[in-house]
């Protein structure tokens, strides 16, 4: 068409002889311009313009990248965000554009452009709660956070501590405020709630030496773990400085903390009491139909009574981090496993067996835990001696 009209032939002569609109030869006309045609592109364009109106200028998407490497390189703050990116511009270029592109702009401009291509990490679906034992992730079993809240202290008055605890599925919580929440205590709070509300398959805790004994000394079965396997309730004791294994404890923690302890003025501890009661029967009625939905507890037995001088039976579980030099530290014991160092493995020590097992634990693959290892061990005979 363009060949034609250019050789003299009009442009409605060419649209009635190739059966076309004259719009069209038109249209392909002023495409061509004054270009020679063998050096034309003659390949279909998308409709509308090349660049969307709202899309920001090609200059200033460089003016951007330019001020973000200038801030990295040169900023005494070291900081080269969008934020600090759009604060330098408003200063030094006005002169240069016309408007400063906004903060969520600029990073728009610095994701199509591919600087966060090198930071960005894969998002993975967390691990089902209680992932470290596979029955409590298969909602098979229940189990029950123990954890102490120390250093409250009422005006003119004693120091309060306070033991907490919370189921994980039913979210089945209870609360202790006492001036001292050591081991035999925590004895008498475990077994009321249990006696109450019926047990768990498990009892969490971290390291403390309430729950967990002294650590100074080896082979160290604690009253309160004596307590649990004298009512088959398996103990488990989480990674050291670890807080996500304990993340339901921690979060009630926190909300008993700014509901009852900072939200009142509290004149004696019979106070804190009295709040903490009416705190968590309000708790417990709005959680009805999640405790209703967990898995079912155990009736506790009856007249049963603690011998902190029977041979502990049954199974102690230790959750733990694997150190450098290969091994894993509980029971005032260092064991060494078939695993890389930083990685997390599950220790199943097996009282009534002499063994302990090791099975590799990771948070991407929760349902994937073989067994790596088995040593011999056998709890020592001695007579107990603590709170």
């Amino acid at each position: 068409m363009a060949a034609a009209v250019r050789s003299g032939e009009s442009m409605r002569s060419v649209a009635g002889r190739l059966h076309v609109s004259l719009d069209t030869v038109q249209r392909w006309v002023e495409r061509a311009g004054d270009q020679p045609l063998d050096q034309l592109d003659w390949s279909d364009r998308p409709d509308g313009p090349r660049q969307p109106h709202n899309r920001t200028a090609t200059e200033i998407e460089d003016e951007v990248l330019a001020w973000r490497q200038k801030l990295r390189d040169e900023s005494d703050l070291g900081e080269y965000g969008a934020l600090a990116i759009r604060a330098s511009m408003e200063v030094a270029t006005r002169a240069v554009i016309e408007a400063v592109p906004s903060v969520r702009t600029i990073n728009r401009i610095l994701e199509r452009r591919g600087i966060f291509d090198s930071q960005r990490r894969p998002r993975t679906n967390p691990p089902p709660r209680g992932w470290h034992l596979p029955d409590v992730a298969d909602r098979r079993s229940e189990l029950d956070y123990f954890d102490v809240v120390g250093g409250l202290v009422i005006a003119d008055g004693p120091e309060i501590e306070v033991l907490n605890g919370i189921s994980l599925h039913g979210g089945l919580a209870d609360a202790w405020p006492t001036t001292s929440a050591n081991a035999k205590f925590a004895r008498w709070a475990m077994e009321a709630r249990w006696r109450a509300w019926g047990l768990p398959t498990y009892a969490q805790f971290d390291n403390d030496t309430r729950f967990q004994g002294p650590h100074q000394h080896a082979d160290v079965v604690s009253s309160v773990m004596r307590l649990c396997l004298g009512l088959k309730v398996t103990p488990v004791f989480v990674p050291p400085r670890e807080p996500g294994f304990q993340a339901g404890m921690e979060s009630f923690n926190a909300q008993w903390q700014l509901k009852v302890w900072n939200r009142f003025r509290h004149a004696d501890l019979e106070a804190v009491c009295a709040q903490s009661v009416r705190y968590v029967e309000a708790y417990r009625t709005r959680r009805a139909a999640r405790i209703g939905a967990a898995p079912e507890r155990r009736l506790f037995p009856e007249n049963w009574t603690l011998d902190l001088q029977a041979h502990p039976a049954g199974k102690l579980i230790y959750i733990r981090r694997v150190t450098e030099q290969g091994q894993v530290s509980f029971l005032g014991r260092e064991f060494r496993v078939d695993l890389p160092a930083h990685r997390l493995a599950r220790c199943e020590v097996m009282l009534d067996d002499g063994c302990i097992r090791f099975f590799r634990l990771r948070r991407r693959e929760p349902f994937n835990q073989p067994l790596i290892g088995e040593v011999e061990y056998s709890l020592p005979r001695r007579k107990f001696h603590g709170d």
